[in-house]
C-alpha cells in the first residue's frame, strides 16, 4: 500500500515557477514508478509527466515539455514537479500517483491547487 501526500501548489504569475512535492508512505515507494497528473475546471484528468522507480527515465506531456521537470529522492520518499515558465493553460488541480510500473497507476494523492495568473 502506498499513500501520497501532495504540497507546494499555490498562485504564480504566468512566467512564474513553482515547485510541486509528493511525500509517500509505504515501504516499497522506491520500486514504483511515480506520475502527475492534472485536471482543470470542466476537463478530465490528463497525463503531465512521469519517472521511473530507478530514475532512469522520465515521459512528458506535449504541453509541458521543456518546462515541467520532474525528478525523485527515493531516500526521502519523495517525487518533485519542477514547473518553469508557467501559462494561464497549467491552472489546475495537480495530483501524484504511482505505479507498478506506468501508465498502470493504482495509487492516488488528494491534490494540490496550481493557479497561474495572467
Amino acid at each position: 500500500q502506498v499513500q501520497l501526500v501532495e504540497s507546494g501548489g499555490g498562485l504564480v504569475q504566468a512566467g512564474g515557477s513553482l515547485r510541486l512535492s509528493c511525500a509517500a508512505s509505504g515501504r516499497t515507494f522506491s520500486s514504483y514508478d511515480k506520475g502527475w497528473f492534472r485536471q482543470a475546471p470542466g476537463k478530465e484528468r490528463e497525463f503531465v509527466a512521469a519517472i521511473t522507480w530507478s530514475g532512469g527515465s522520465t515521459y512528458y506531456s506535449d504541453s509541458v515539455k521543456g518546462r515541467f521537470t520532474i525528478s525523485r529522492d527515493n531516500a526521502k520518499n519523495t517525487v518533485y514537479l519542477q514547473m518553469n515558465n508557467m501559462k494561464p493553460e497549467d491552472t489546475a488541480v495537480y495530483y501524484c500517483a504511482a505505479a507498478l510500473k506506468h501508465p498502470a497507476y493504482a495509487y492516488w494523492g488528494q491534490g494540490t491547487q496550481v493557479n497561474v495568473s495572467s
